[in-house]
This record gives structure tokens, sequence and C-alpha cells, in this order.
């Protein structure tokens, strides 16, 4: 009390403190984008990621009172216990990388990595199905630009790797410690640490749109044996997904972690080694050099369905045609 009666003398306030009606306006905010999946410390994570600081003892207040129904599903979920002891002595030294593909029949692929030490999700991308070329370029090449080298990277035996592990092991003299393997290729289940993210995923983006096409395949809105309907449905809830994507990710980096901290903190000043652009070709240029050492080919475009537009002009066409129309409009 004396200090409270201090601070209150001399209009001293905690930094970023905000009042509990903005703090419920803001949580209430969030669970429309969010849905009912986010406790108190993915929501603390995602509303710091917007710029409002609240700590976790306010925020899980709130949603306790807030939506009551959402509170007793989250207490009533299982927890994804972990028993397996896990280490990793800095940022760079394991990155995990892995695919999601609960929304495959739909044409929707997740490939995320994620950083051993500092549990930062440092890349992630969506496409219809997994492509070797897009998940170098978009995954792979866009962590190592940003945050550097890691000494090892971990991923399952799927083909889809390639192309990735080839550049990480031209580039093995660029690491921190050259002594540990350039790659590691482990069963999925051993591939803990991003299945734990991956998991988040599911709850929070995938399984709410899965219900959503599943249902309107039942109501035989949406024909998947119709390649037009296969590549539309295919665009627009991949374009969902980036949207869940980008903001579990978002809260995610930002959330506490017991006895650590945040992820985006842990991870401030990426990797021990850093490279440079000239050392990390774009994907067509990676491919050549694949197959010319290889001596194998990369598929370098997958589809599913089939563009209604037979090419970019005609889809240029379109987009000019729309913003006419909403000029006019």
């Amino acid at each position: 009390m004396s200090i409270r009666r201090f601070c209150s003398n001399h209009a001293i306030s905690r930094r970023g403190n905000v009042s509990d009606a903005k703090l419920e306006d803001s949580i209430a905010s969030a669970i429309q984008q969010t849905g009912s999946t986010y406790g108190r410390k993915m929501m603390t994570g995602y509303l710091l990621a917007d710029g409002v600081l609240a700590s976790e003892r306010r925020v899980g207040k709130i949603l306790k009172t807030m939506n009551r129904p959402y509170n007793e599903m989250r207490r009533r979920g299982a927890r994804n216990l972990n028993p397996v002891p896990y280490h990793a002595d800095y940022m760079g030294h394991k990155v995990h990388i892995d695919q999601n593909e609960k929304l495959i029949m739909f044409g929707v692929t997740h490939v995320l990595a994620i950083d051993g030490y500092s549990s930062k999700v440092v890349a992630h991308a969506t496409m219809p199905i997994k492509n070797t070329l897009t998940i170098y370029e978009d995954v792979y090449r866009s962590a190592v630009l940003e945050y550097g080298m890691w000494d090892q990277v971990r991923v399952d035996h799927g083909r889809e790797f390639y192309l990735s592990l080839y550049m990480q092991g031209l580039l093995s003299k660029h690491r921190h410690n050259i002594q540990r393997e350039p790659y590691l290729q482990t069963p999925s289940t051993k591939n803990h640490m991003i299945e734990r993210m991956l998991v988040e995923i599911n709850n929070r983006v995938n399984f709410p749109l899965k219900g959503a096409l599943v249902q309107l395949q039942d109501q035989e809105v949406i024909n998947l044996e119709d390649n037009i309907t296969r590549y539309c449905t295919s665009n627009l809830t991949g374009q969902l997904c980036k949207i869940g994507i980008t903001r579990a990710v978002n809260a995610w980096n930002a959330h506490r972690i017991p006895g650590k901290g945040t992820p985006n903190r842990l991870a401030a000043g990426g990797c021990p080694k850093k490279i440079g652009l000239e050392l990390l070709p774009h994907a067509s240029q990676a491919a050549d050099m694949y197959e010319q050492d290889v001596g194998s080919s990369l598929t370098r475009v997958s589809c599913f369905g089939a563009d209604p537009f037979s090419s970019e002009e005609d889809k240029d066409a379109l987009l000019c045609l729309m913003n006419i129309t909403q000029q006019c409009a």
C-alpha cells in the first residue's frame, strides 16, 4: 500500500499499463480473430505482438469471465506433455523443419521451421502440395538469410527436404560449430520440437477450417472431383491458413516460456554465424546445382487442380477488371 500510495502521489505508473476496460476490448477483439483455443499465455503473447502489454494474471482473469464456455473447453482439453529430455546450447544450434498435411485433401500443406534453443518459429510457408523448391526458398533460405547458419538441420526422411539439405551440406563450413553433422534425418516422432508447434497450428488453424470444408463437402456445395473447384478451394483455403498461421506464430513467438523467457527475446541476435546473399542462390539456381551434382531431377512446380487462367496476363486482366468494377460501384 505504501508503494501504491507513493506511485499515486507522484503520478508513476507501470510501463505499458493499460486499463481494464481497454484490455477487455483488446481481448474481445483478439478472441474474434483467434477463436477459443488461446489460453492466458498465448493470448498474452498475441496481445504483446499487437503492442498491448499486460500481465498473464490480468489476461487470465479476463479470459475466465469473458467467455466461460471457452475457458471450460481449455480446462478439459488434453495437455501435450513431452517427457523426452531435450537440450540446445544456443540460438543456432539446431533448427527443426517439418510439414503439416492435415489439410492435404483440400490442397493445403504447411512447412514450419523452429529454433531448438529459443523455440522461435523462424520461418513458415503454406503451399498447395509440398514442393522441395518452395520449401528451400520460403523456409530454409528465408530463415538462414534472416538469422544466420544453423549448426544442424533436423528433418524427417521426406524427399521434400532434399534441396535444403543439399545446400546445408554445401555451406557446412560456414557454421559456428563444424564438428557437428550439418543435418540429421530422423523419424517424425523424434523431431518432437517442431511437433509441439504443429499441435498448436492444428488446434488454432487447421481443424476449424477442416470442419467447415468437410461440412461443405457433405452438403455437396463443393465437388473436389472438378479440377477447377480443387484449384479454387486450395487457393482460398491457403489464403485463410496464412492469416491464421501468421497470427498463431506471432503470438507464439511473443508468449512467455516459464523459466526461459519469450522466444523473440531468446532469439535476439540470431545465430552466431551469418552468411551473405551471394552464398544462397534462389531455388531455381539451387535446383540446377543439385541436379547437376546429384544426377536426379526435382519437381519444379506442384499444382492442386487446374488453374482456370492460362497465363499471368489473364490474371492481371481479371484483377484490373475487378478494380474498375469496385471503383464504379
